[in-house]
């Protein structure tokens, strides 16, 4: 179980990563689900096994239900291992172990090693000791092991959703009573009571939690959380946030009929409310849904949150979207067509078309003007948008790059506008600036998309970003192959027609590539 990482060591210090199980004890045929979680710095890469205590090899066999995790044949036994699929982060992973229904059992223990990163990983991390109290009693009456694992609280579902209570979930209109991947909340008041009834559900290995807030940033927000206490049990809290810290623990006040649970990774619980929302101004609220690790029963930064589209009245049963606002989704779509579309296509008319003698000069000149301005013009409009929207600075590296990609978008036309004739001396002074300031626009756009993306693309597989990457690649090929036909183009007039119509068909054929990748992210973000 050790990582195969030429010239480094395990770590010697504690680990900050922790193995749970449901059960302290088991009997043959029995399942438990084992968590790995951290209180704070996530993890990339881990392995896990069930072994007896003091022992060498793994016992039973393990079934998951995370698409961040895969099954391993070790020691010949088939899925006695789970392992991990990528090296995204990690907070939490869930497997379900099942003891062996024969042979000569044991006590055990669930053994991990957790890879922060390529130098820095732990070995041998031991969960708490399981207990082998015997084997099942066989009799007509006995209850057979269930063989489907309900992902969530089934009491939890979307019936009267819109109708009788107000909703908000993750995908959108998921049903948490049948869909693994659901986050799920549910609010619905009575205009003659003043109680307030909350349902909430969703895979943490720490906590989950809603808010009632006047806007969609964080502060000031009435909160209500479900969260694993320092016994490994579901305790629900009343807070109130004041900012972007750990928000203030209040009094639970009149909280009545609790009802939670932890089972397969995943937090459920239900709860009736009279208690005053502290941040009461109206009667309309945008609610927040936040989700993250605890640490011996404080919750943690959360790892994930999504927020209504709009405010909502919880008197008013009405279809809620936590979708993203269509400002948002228009400053994306015009990034994305501006660097990856016309700006592309601008730089590529400029750096291949102008130089054969065949072509006329007046024809990729326009193009490209008309192209790069079309593209300065987007980034414009993008740049204004967002910050309209926003009036904040929030979204670590992505606004940073957004700016940078703004001055310089904005610098080359201007530059343009004041360069020098082109039989001037010093014109290549223009030309090496010129180009240089486009591919450091070009890189920072495309890291500016990738970030971008990563914010809005709330799915386990991420595949904008994956779409993205081919994208690039898709770019990065053309580019070779037409810098190839560029400079056969170059060593001779014999058969200048003939590479100046390779030149063309090159264009036509990067256009027909770009535009699926564009259509299919355009189309993502206007899921997102």
């Amino acid at each position: 179980m050790k990582p195969r990482h030429t010239g480094t060591t395990d770590q010697s210090t504690p680990s900050p990563y922790n193995i749970t199980s449901d059960r302290n004890s088991y009997i043959t045929g029995d399942e438990i689900t084992v968590t790995l979680q951290t209180s704070s710095t996530p993890f990339r890469g881990f392995m896990l096994q069930a072994r007896e205590v003091g022992g060498s090899g793994p016992v039973g066999s393990f079934s998951i239900t995370d698409e961040q995790a895969q099954l391993l044949l070790c020691n010949a036994l088939p899925n006695s291992a789970v392992t991990h699929t990528s090296k995204s982060l990690k907070y939490n992973i869930t497997a379900i172990w099942r003891a062996p229904t024969s042979g000569r059992l044991k006590d055990i223990e669930f053994r991990a090693t957790f890879v922060q990163n390529f130098s820095t990983y732990w070995l041998q991390v031991n969960s708490s000791k399981v207990i082998y109290s015997g084997e099942a009693v066989s009799n007509t009456t006995a209850v057979p092991i269930a063989t489907t694992i309900l992902p969530v609280n089934a009491s939890i579902s979307r019936t009267g959703c819109g109708t009788t209570k107000v909703c908000l979930s993750r995908p959108s209109d998921c049903d948490p009573a049948t869909e693994a991947n659901c986050y799920f909340l549910a609010v619905s008041a009575s205009p003659t009571d003043s109680a307030i009834r909350f349902e909430m559900t969703g895979s943490s290995g720490g906590y989950i939690s809603m808010g009632f807030s006047d806007d969609r940033q964080m502060g000031n927000d009435d909160i209500y959380i479900c969260g694993l206490n320092s016994n490994s049990a579901i305790q629900v809290q009343h807070a109130y946030s004041t900012g972007r810290r750990a928000p203030d623990i209040l009094s639970l006040g009149d909280v009545s009929d609790i009802q939670t649970s932890f089972l397969n990774g995943f937090i459920s619980c239900s709860f009736t409310s009279r208690n005053t929302i502290s941040t009461q101004r109206s009667l309309l609220y945008y609610l927040m849904f936040a989700y993250g690790p605890t640490n011996n029963g404080r919750i943690q930064f959360h790892i994930g949150t999504f927020i209504s589209q709009t405010k909502v009245d919880i008197l008013s049963p009405q279809p809620v979207s936590s979708n993203l606002p269509p400002i948002i989704k228009a400053h994306g779509a015009l990034m994305l067509i501006a660097w990856m579309t016309t700006g592309s296509l601008g730089m590529l008319i400029a750096r291949y078309l102008k130089a054969v003698k065949s072509c006329n000069e007046k024809f990729w000149f326009l193009t490209h003007v008309f192209l790069m301005v079309l593209s300065v013009a987007a980034t414009i409009i993008a740049f204004i948008l967002i910050f309209v929207h926003r009036r904040v600075w929030s979204g670590g590296a992505h606004p940073v790059l957004g700016c940078l990609v703004m001055i310089l978008a904005f610098i080359q036309p201007v530059a343009a506008l004041f360069r020098c004739g082109p039989n001037d001396k010093w014109r290549f002074i223009f030309r090496g600036a010129h180009t240089l300031n486009a591919l450091a626009i070009k890189g920072l756009a495309v890291a500016a998309i990738f970030t971008g993306l990563s914010l809005v693309d709330y799915t386990q597989t991420q595949w904008s970003l994956k779409v993205m990457g081919g994208f690039v690649g898709w770019e990065a090929l053309l580019y070779a192959i037409q810098d190839i036909n560029f400079r056969h183009s170059q060593n001779g007039e014999e058969g200048a027609s003939r590479w100046v119509k390779a030149d063309v068909m090159l264009l036509f054929l990067y256009l027909l590539g770009n535009l699926p990748f564009l259509v299919t992210l355009l189309i993502g973000i206007g899921l997102s």
